[in-house]
């Protein structure tokens, strides 16, 4: 009960929200890089907030299913198709057993996440986590990419219900990606070396536009534009990196690290760039233009809390009352055994007449036109007592 991987795409892994707790020992942290579309997917299918997925990045998998199951599909749009049939995004759709879903180059993002209901694949837990350290060669799936011919197996034998399957949906984010549009403001928080930056270079990297390229990966973006300038360069004692540092080494121009960043880094940092919009950058594909607006850690926190409160309203959402809340065969299932239950419990209140055997109910027809007396002397019935008088 699982799929089975055709075509794997240019780089599809198993991702989480990562691996916390080992940066100490050299391990990243790694995990999804969009975690606004990871989340919304395992909310689609109902599963656990930190359940696995399917990242995939440039172009999309074809996989195969062998059971019947539910999914949902986030992120960039890849042109999805099921038994080369579109479906829709941001979706719950029910997969039959031998169904193939293909997926195209984006027409829009760099990264498309599959969430599978019933808690998705079953991989081994690895440092408290199901993500591929690709580095490493560890988590997710034996430790890499997927190839052609994995068979992955599904947590649960088969979920191919869910109450209220119509309200399983929501409208695409593209209002939060910004897809349309060639230019896209990104929040940062300053520091932690910003004194280290001239002021026209702090005033360079705040006012000017910067360009993606394609010198970007899991690991880190690499941005073009102007040179960022330093007071007396931008090499420091290596320090811890956050998700989302903004690294300026002496070429003077950013890279943003991402998922598979190193623990430690020797570079100073202008900035961090806000949780909240790190998954609009990383579907930017190169060629496109960003420009970074200074925030403070409270109003990056704000923004954080304000995203919590909007993934709680779409899961009530989601989950509201619709017209195909109720599988009849389920259904059935369930009211079975409750009904037998109180079958076999009513039994002992029935009447006597509904316990009786046949012959108790109707008596013996042979009998019934004479009588016993007390010294067992058969006599008339009323009616031949009349017809002999009448004789």
């Amino acid at each position: 009960m699982g799929l089975v991987v055709k075509k794997p795409g240019v780089i599809t892994t198993i991702q989480d929200n990562g691996r916390f707790g080992y940066q100490g020992s050299g391990f990243a942290t790694n995990g999804v890089m969009d975690r606004r579309a990871y989340a919304i997917a395992n909310l689609l299918v109902e599963n656990d907030p930190d359940a696995p997925v399917l990242e995939f990045a440039l172009a999309g998998p074809t996989v195969r299913f062998t059971t019947n199951s539910i999914i949902a599909i986030t992120g960039g749009d890849f042109s999805p198709t099921l038994d080369n049939k579109p479906i829709p995004t941001y979706a719950a759709i029910t997969v039959r057993r031998g169904s193939i879903l293909r997926f195209k180059a984006p027409r829009t993002g760099c990264y498309g996440y599959l969430a599978i209901a019933g808690g998705s694949v079953r991989v081994p837990e690895v440092m408290g986590s199901r993500s591929t350290n690709l580095k490493c060669e560890l988590g997710g799936w034996r430790g890499g990419a997927l190839t052609a011919g994995d068979y992955l197996p599904f947590t649960t034998k088969s979920v191919d219900f869910l109450p209220n399957l119509g309200s399983h949906r929501i409208d695409n984010d593209d209002e939060f990606y910004q897809f349309d549009r060639d230019e896209i403001v990104v929040r940062v928080v300053p520091g932690p070396q910003e004194d280290m930056f001239a002021d026209e270079g702090v005033e360079t990297f705040y006012s000017q536009p910067f360009t993606t390229t394609t010198k970007c990966d899991r690991m880190g973006y690499r941005l073009d534009g102007p040179v960022i300038k330093t007071k007396h360069g931008s090499d420091i004692v290596s320090d811890g990196i956050a998700l989302g540092a903004v690294q300026v080494p002496s070429h003077g121009r950013p890279i943003i690290m991402l998922a598979d960043r190193q623990t430690t880094g020797g570079y100073a940092k202008i900035g961090t760039v806000a949780t909240v919009d790190i998954p609009r950058l990383v579907q930017r594909p190169p060629g496109r233009t960003i420009r970074f607006e200074p925030i403070s850690v409270q109003e990056a926190q704000r923004l954080l809390r304000d995203e919590a409160h909007l993934f709680e309203a779409l899961a009530l959402k989601v989950r509201r009352p619709s017209a195909d809340g109720i599988s009849p065969r389920r259904t059935a299932r369930r009211l079975t055994p409750i009904l037998e239950e109180q079958a076999r419990k009513s039994q002992a209140d029935t009447l006597w007449i509904d316990r009786a055997d046949r012959a108790e109910r109707v008596g013996n027809r042979n009998v019934l036109g004479t009588v016993r007396t007390p010294n067992d002397e058969q006599t008339a019935t009323p009616e031949t007592t009349a017809d002999r008088t009448t004789v």
